[in-house]
């Protein structure tokens, strides 16, 4: 069940995230559920996989600004690596960091149940 001592469990930084929420937490657990669906998880996978850094980057750094607002740190912290290193347009193995995102995010979602 998603409640603020579970998201602090998981390492968001509620604190922060309600701040900017204006201590709302219905909504803030509205837009947790709300960036969960966000395609730009696929598209972000599909471009390592197809090797398109450019829309790699997009995706990365779209999920990034969504993810730091939120302040979910531990999906965000792989995603933001993975956005500098878009950035500068490295060709390098993400799979790593794809993982790291995934599980994090599956982690996420379980919270959500």
């Amino acid at each position: 069940m998603l409640t603020i001592d579970s998201l602090k469990a998981f390492g968001a930084d509620t604190d922060d995230a309600l701040a900017r929420c204006m201590g709302n937490e219905a909504f803030y657990f509205k837009l947790i559920g709300k960036v969960l669906d966000d395609k730009n998880f696929e598209v972000l996978e599909q471009a390592i996989h197809a090797k398109d850094l450019d829309k790699a980057f997009e995706a990365a750094h779209s999920l990034k600004g969504v993810l730091g607002n939120l302040s979910l740190t531990p999906v965000y912290d792989p995603v933001n690596e993975m956005t500098e290193l878009l950035r500068s347009r490295n060709d390098v193995d993400y799979t790593t960091y794809l993982k790291a995102i995934a599980d994090k995010k599956a982690e996420l979602t379980k919270l959500l149940e």
